[in-house]
């Protein structure tokens, strides 16, 4: 079996938020709980829009547009100690892609209207698909190094440490 070695991906649409600079955004939807934004979908994607009004909520898969190189071990937001950056949800990675569950307001045309925000303004939108919680819901759950560490999620914001390219220097 060959294996891909070059992957493209074309953004779906673009993210309309308040946060200019990861720096000060949250690190996961819950901490941006009620902050609202948009997603403005580009024209040759807006017929896969039809029958999306029915969700209360979508999953944006989206580009970390503003992280520059990887670290395979990273020190994650909500810890002081170096991970491996698969265990954790830091933008530097080998393959920088986000995920983000927000609620879906409305629909204006080719704009999604929505809420609980954590992503810059700008942010390159892959995909979208409806959240549908009996696909995604899962029970008797472990969460690793995150015990007792994931309810801070909801008051942690960025704090710029993820703007260093792969040599520890801070990018743009």
């Amino acid at each position: 079996m060959e294996r891909a070695r070059r992957i493209v991906y074309k953004p779906v649409g673009f993210v309309r938020s308040p946060y200019k600079d990861p720096e000060g955004t949250p690190i996961s939807p819950s901490g941006g709980r009620g902050v609202a934004g948009a997603v403005d979908v580009l024209p040759d994607f807006v017929e896969g829009l039809r029958d999306l009004e029915g969700f209360s909520h979508i999953t944006l898969v989206y580009h970390f547009h503003m992280s520059k190189g990887f670290s395979l071990r990273v020190t994650p937001f909500l810890d002081d100690t170096q991970r491996g950056v698969f265990a954790t949800r830091a933008p530097r990675r080998p393959n920088p892609i986000g995920i983000s569950t927000v609620r879906l307001l409305a629909m204006e045309g080719a704009t999604l209207r929505v809420e609980d925000l954590d992503m810059v303004d700008g942010t390159p939108v892959l995909d979208i698909k409806p959240y549908v919680p009996e696909f995604d819901e899962r029970t008797d759950v472990r969460i690793g190094w995150l015990t007792g560490r994931a309810s801070y999620a909801r008051a942690t914001r960025a704090d710029g440490r993820f703007k260093r390219d792969a040599s520890g220097e801070r990018g743009p």
